[in-house]
């Protein structure tokens, strides 16, 4: 399984093969096509990403010692958004989630092309995903 910095490097590589941001926004909707939906039991307020102006869930599982991670979101662009953060954290040790940084973000100019309340929405996605993380890492101590 290749490591948090090493899809962080192909997503980085794969958003710099575009001229300019239309191109990047169709990259993201086509990965928000791809990414591994959520049961729909857990299209719950529970699941629910706080701080998002459109409706994200997201489930976290544990898997041997890894987190997988499903999620949804009732907007095209969004769930673009959680598809390359579920990319990037999923099938990893909750450690090395807890860890990462996310400076990949800015590497492929995403924070700055998202409206004020997407750039808080993708804020919030990260700080739930790493909360999964840190939740998991106690149950393995």
């Amino acid at each position: 399984m290749p490591s948090i910095k090493d899809i962080q490097e192909e997503i980085i590589d794969e958003f710099s093969m575009f001229e300019d941001w239309e191109e990047r926004y169709q990259y993201m909707i086509d990965l928000g096509k791809t990414l591994p939906l959520i049961d729909e039991q857990y299209k719950t307020d529970d699941h629910i990403i706080k701080g998002c102006q459109s409706k994200v869930w997201v489930h976290a599982q544990m898997d041997e010692d890894k987190v997988a991670f499903t999620a949804d979101s009732d907007a095209i662009i969004t769930k673009g958004i959680i598809a390359i953060l579920i990319r990037v954290f999923s099938n990893q040790h909750p450690k090395d989630i807890i860890e990462a940084d996310t400076d990949f973000i800015d590497k492929i100019g995403l924070k700055e092309h998202l409206s004020p309340t997407r750039a808080n929405g993708l804020v919030s996605m990260i700080k739930q995903l790493k909360m999964y993380a840190i939740a998991y890492q106690t149950q393995l101590k």
